[in-house]
């Protein structure tokens, strides 16, 4: 457990961090990728050759003798909600850190980018169960808030289960929200949930993976143990075919999640841990932006 002292001075190091991932990456990248929720009326100026007929305001253009057009702007407001993963898989990292670790660094530089564009910003952490939701809000203090509950953030639950925090998310807004979904997704029966949430929101997953997760070493007898289920057991990790077996449990696991993904019309990203997400994450809003 992190002392107090220690979770201040990773929040502050977290958002000195994140801010300049925001300004120096994400300006204006972060902003297009994501279009507001639809337009508002700005003001009434004289018609230009060009303005659209359509919003020509016949009160005003009547009372001053010549035609004037209606201007609108887009709604920039959004809201992100964060799903974040706090199933016991989420504390396993052979390299560089734990999933969890990355996880939280994502959505740390997830939250101060929306707060910074003047979104709101939520969270519903979740294992098997949802364990806490934290409301949309804007502003750097909850921005604040949101990074101290990701560097604390425990479950008395081992496993996963998305569909729960899915249908959560579903229930708890009506307007569309982006949501980002950060997890290893060692999971399975999400697919009817990820449907009915992508139908209404944009949502975009975040695949967080451990080299270990795709390749067993080659080193003789191992005692692993399952973290969700807590079940351990030897493997002959010098055996060619067991190793092998292994690498293909996990594409059969990345297949199905991708293939959920597609067909309910929404994003999956990937993200190992010796890897920067930082590419990633600025690839990903530069194709949306196209």
């Amino acid at each position: 457990m992190l002392t107090t002292a220690e979770i201040i001075k990773k929040v502050r190091q977290l958002e000195i961090k994140s801010k300049k991932l925001t300004s120096d990456l994400f300006t204006g990248e972060y902003h297009s990728a994501f279009k507001g929720k639809g337009m508002s009326f700005k003001e009434v100026r004289e018609y230009s050759p060009g303005d659209d007929i359509r919003f020509i305001d016949w009160n005003v253009s009547a009372r001053f003798g010549h035609p004037y057009s209606k201007m609108f702007e887009e709604e920039r407001e959004l809201t992100v909600m964060l799903l974040i993963d706090i199933s016991a898989s989420s504390l396993f990292g052979t390299v560089h850190a734990r999933k969890k670790d990355i996880i939280t660094e994502i959505a740390a530089v997830l939250s101060f980018s929306a707060v910074n564009n003047n979104d709101k910003v939520g969270v519903i952490f979740y294992s098997d169960q949802v364990d806490l939701f934290i409301p949309p809000k804007k502003g750097r203090q909850h921005a604040l808030y949101i990074v101290r509950e990701l560097l604390t953030a425990e479950s008395d639950h081992k496993g996963t289960k998305l569909s729960s925090a899915l249908k959560r998310f579903s229930s708890l807004t009506r307007q569309k929200s982006i949501a980002f979904v950060l997890s290893d997704f060692l999971d399975a029966n999400y697919e009817d949930a990820l449907r009915v949430a992508g139908n209404k929101h944009d949502i975009i997953g975040i695949k967080v993976y451990d080299k270990m997760d795709m390749q067993l070493p080659d080193a003789g007898l191992l005692q692993v143990q399952d973290m969700e289920t807590g079940k351990t057991k030897w493997v002959d990790s010098g055996n060619a075919n067991i190793r092998h077996k292994y690498q293909q449990e996990f594409f059969r696991v990345t297949e199905y999640c991708k293939t959920v993904f597609t067909k309910a019309g929404c994003s999956l990203l990937h993200v190992r841990l010796d890897e920067d997400y930082v590419k990633v994450l600025k690839r990903f809003f530069i194709s949306r932006n196209r």
